[in-house]
């Protein structure tokens, strides 16, 4: 049970999903959008999340649907992890949610409802940083699509009122080689110390990360001395680390000087599986 009410509706359409958040905002009442509700009932039974409103987006067409079109993957964003790892349309992807939370969870868990939660590790996230991918944004005039890279600064960052609706990734991406790898502290389930998500693409290395800091991120500075070959490999991941976009994390899960043992060992697995040196996937 959560400690406080809320008005809940659930809307059929785009447009009535964005006239009734505004309905709620003129009455002065904070309003959310959910499609699985995780995060709600987790951070809301800590109190460290309130709403007046909620707008449930299960019902509007498409919105959960997984298809190929031209030259896309189009997840939509009420697609759940479990169905993102049973669909397996783009592998990475796929092995990456996978190891998010428990099953359980992962039935109720939307990709959408990930990459904008407040639980700051968002790792369904990191394929599509390296990937490029556009995401269908919902407004009130429809739906308009942006590089992902253009509205993700440490977070998604969306107009009010505005939601993800879907997910469009390049088919050109789905089949290159990948390695996805989390380590945690212990256990089989549960926040990681570190996860890597890394593509090879033309030769070339991009490596996201998640747990490092209170943020996924993905670096092309990083990348850039990840892919010179001229220096070994130890010291490509050791002047990568350099180029780190914040501070790195130290809390229960692990001190920041055992976090970055476990990134610098973490991505080199990454780095020998990508070059064919070992199997980590």
């Amino acid at each position: 049970m959560l400690p406080f009410n809320f008005e809940y509706y659930k809307p059929q359409t785009i447009q009535d999903a964005f006239r009734q958040f505004y309905s709620f905002r003129k009455e002065n009442k904070k309003t959310i959008y959910i499609s699985g509700g995780t995060e709600l009932i987790t951070l809301g039974r800590l109190n460290q999340v309130y709403t007046d409103a909620v707008i449930d987006l299960k019902r509007i067409q498409e919105y959960s649907s997984t298809f190929f079109h031209k030259d896309y993957l189009v997840i939509g964003g009420g697609a759940t992890l479990t169905t993102i790892e049973e669909v397996n349309a783009f592998p990475l992807l796929s092995k990456t949610v996978k190891e998010i939370a428990d099953r359980t969870a992962r039935n109720k868990i939307t990709i959408a409802g990930n990459i904008c939660g407040q639980i700051f590790y968002r790792e369904a996230i990191l394929p599509l940083l390296i990937t490029e991918c556009l995401l269908g944004i919902a407004g009130a005039e429809g739906i308009f699509h942006l590089p992902l890279q253009d509205i993700f600064n440490k977070e998604i960052q969306l107009r009010e009122g505005e939601f993800i609706f879907s997910i469009l990734i390049e088919n050109k991406y789905i089949k290159l080689p990948y390695v996805s790898i989390k380590r945690r502290k212990q256990w089989d389930i549960g926040y990681p110390l570190v996860t890597v998500a890394a593509i090879k693409n033309n030769d070339e290395i991009r490596m996201a990360f998640s747990g490092v800091s209170p943020f996924p991120f993905r670096s092309e500075e990083m990348e850039k001395v990840l892919n010179d070959r001229a220096l070994s490999l130890e010291d490509r991941v050791e002047k990568s680390l350099l180029s780190l976009p914040g501070p790195v994390l130290n809390d229960v899960e692990g001190s920041s000087g055992y976090r970055l043992f476990v990134l610098k060992n973490t991505m080199m697995d990454a780095i020998e599986e990508l070059e064919g040196e070992r199997n980590v996937k």
